[in-house]
C-alpha cells in the first residue's frame, strides 16, 4: 500500500512554525467524543500539550464523532507527531481514567496547510460554526467543547476547570 503524500510532509520542514487544520475522527465514526468524561479528557489533553509547548491551539471544537483543530506546530516536529501524541494521550488516559475498552480514533488524520490570513479566517470560521451546522448549539460561545466557549468562560473570569475538577474527583492540597 502506498502512503499518500501530505501537505506536512516532515521532510519538507524549514524549521520555521507551520499551521494546520487538523480533522481526525473517532474509531467508526461513533459517538465516543459525546461522553462529557471523554469529551473533557481531550480537553485536559490539549491543554497539557499547549502547557507543554508542544504546539499552540488556536481554534477547536470536539464534535460528537470527530475533532477540529487549527494549530501551529514547531518548525522542528511533524504535524503527525503531534496528532500522534494527541490521539495516544486521550487514549493512553481512557484506558487508565475512564478504563475505557477500546479504540476511541480512527487511524490517520486530514490536515490542510494554512498559508496565509484568508485560509486561517475561513478555517477559524468553520470550527466555530460546526456545533451550529449540526445543531448542537446555536452560538459558538455556547458550546461547552469548543475553544470559543472556553474563551468566553476566561473573558468572564470563570477559572478553567480540569477534567478531574469538572468530575469532582481532584484532591485539594493545602
Amino acid at each position: 500500500m502506498s502512503r499518500p503524500s501530505r501537505p506536512s510532509d516532515p521532510n519538507n520542514a524549514t524549521g520555521r512554525p507551520r499551521t494546520f487544520f487538523v480533522t481526525t475522527a473517532t474509531a467508526g465514526k461513533r459517538n465516543l467524543l459525546q461522553s462529557e468524561r471523554i469529551a473533557g479528557l481531550l480537553i485536559d489533553v490539549l491543554r497539557s500539550c499547549v502547557r507543554e509547548s508542544k504546539f499552540v491551539i488556536h481554534d477547536f471544537v470536539i464534535m460528537p464523532n470527530h475533532l477540529h483543530v487549527l494549530l501551529t506546530v514547531p518548525g522542528d516536529l511533524s504535524i503527525e507527531k503531534e496528532m500522534q501524541l494527541i490521539k495516544g494521550r486521550c487514549s493512553f488516559r481512557a484506558r487508565r481514567e475512564v478504563e475505557f475498552k477500546g479504540e476511541i480514533w480512527q487511524r490517520g488524520f486530514s490536515d490542510v496547510r494554512i498559508t496565509d490570513e484568508a485560509s486561517f479566517d475561513q478555517h477559524r470560521a468553520y470550527i466555530e460554526q460546526n456545533p451550529i451546522r449540526a445543531r448542537l448549539a446555536s452560538a459558538p460561545e455556547e458550546y461547552p467543547l469548543g475553544s470559543a466557549y472556553l474563551k468566553k468562560q476566561k473573558r468572564t473570569g470563570a477559572k478553567a476547570q480540569s477534567y478531574e475538577e469538572l468530575n469532582g474527583t481532584t484532591k485539594v492540597v493545602p
